[in-house]
């Protein structure tokens, strides 16, 4: 499984459309194995759920993200995550993982 994760002055970006880099976490038996990160394409609107999934993101963890780009992710095939707490991504991955993560409300009402 690949855990796409915005990211902004290294720590999680609130808002997914807003971030400098995403964090692309592999895990494989329920354990973070790699991580790296990538500068995502100039935004568009409506370009990042593809490119995400190019990037063989299959989850995305995210602070807030608004209900249009919920549904392109949904239809690119990656599951969508929002209002999740945290700074680093291997962090925020392995609290996903152990059911720990703490999420609150989607921050974004767009």
């Amino acid at each position: 499984m690949r855990i796409a994760i915005p990211m902004a002055n290294g720590a999680l970006c609130m808002h997914f459309g807003h971030c400098s880099t995403f964090a692309l976490v592999d895990v494989e038996d329920n354990k973070v194995t790699t991580t790296s990160e990538v500068v995502p394409p100039p935004h568009q609107p409506g370009l990042l759920p593809p490119w995400l999934a190019e990037q063989g993101a299959t989850l995305i963890i995210a602070g807030g993200m608004g209900s249009r780009a919920q549904n392109l992710f949904t239809q690119s095939g990656i599951k969508v995550v929002t209002g999740a707490a945290g700074t680093g991504p291997k962090e925020i991955v392995e609290n996903y993982l152990a059911g720990t993560l703490e999420a609150g409300e989607n921050v974004c009402d767009h």
